[in-house]
């Protein structure tokens, strides 16, 4: 790892192993600090010093690599620093990958925080995949100050999909404290659920198989299914 400076969300910098870390300056804030970390990210780099500014997930899936992006484009810096956005695996494919094959069909993704989006632009998005039969995966669900938000979304959803429709919830994926449910939509609202957690409300062709989510893409309507032992014999 090149990289002379290192700059983050303290969370995600206390994700990092030690020995990435070593021999680095490294510069993390708080919360809302987003703007704030961009800024000192790029000044690094203006000064001539490797510099890495990390997120959680994909730094292009609700990270940093847009801000960073809008922020080169307002400064006129976009052809003055050389900027490289490295892919990463965003929260929705570890926990979908946990849950089974929730997302084989066309999905929605939506954070349901309000800090940058106003709650009614979020839930006419919420109403327009609901009647549209996406699957939806929600980030952001809950947090201790906006509690109320999950309920609204799942009477939406409910206005469109059946009660029963799975829901698999996640939380942690792919880090300690690692954690799986497998519920439905009416008790959805019910589940232990935080700012940590992602949640994946199945549509109308999703089903629960021996604790695996699953969306159908459609092949079984499309191609006759034959047997195994069919199979065997005519290799």
């Amino acid at each position: 790892m090149r990289s002379e400076v290192i700059v983050g969300y303290k969370t995600y910098i206390d994700l990092i192993g030690p020995e990435f870390l070593e021999g680095k300056e490294v510069i993390s804030t708080g919360m809302k600090g987003e703007i704030q970390r961009c800024q000192l990210a790029i000044e690094k780099a203006l000064d001539g010093r490797d510099t890495a500014l990390v997120s959680s997930g994909d730094a292009g899936v609700y990270g940093m690599a847009g801000l960073v992006l809008e922020l080169l484009a307002e400064y006129g810096l976009l052809d003055l620093i050389e900027l490289e956005v490295i892919p990463g695996i965003p929260a929705l494919c570890a926990a979908a990958a946990l849950l089974g094959a929730p997302l084989m069909d066309d999905f929605a993704v939506i954070s349901l925080s309000d800090l940058m989006t106003q709650w009614e632009v979020i839930q006419e998005r919420v109403e327009s995949a609901a009647r549209g039969d996406f699957v939806i995966v929600l980030y952001n669900p809950r947090s201790r100050k906006r509690d109320w938000q999950l309920s609204r979304v799942r009477d939406i959803v409910l206005s469109h999909r059946d009660r029963d429709t799975p829901v698999g919830i996640v939380r942690n994926a792919a880090r300690d404290g690692e954690a799986v449910q497998i519920t439905t939509l009416a008790g959805m609202d019910e589940s232990p659920v935080d700012m940590l957690s992602i949640i994946f409300i199945g549509n109308s062709r999703t089903r629960v198989a021996r604790g695996r989510m699953i969306t159908s893409r459609g092949y079984f309507t499309k191609y006759d299914l034959p047997p195994l032992g069919h199979l065997a014999t005519s290799q």
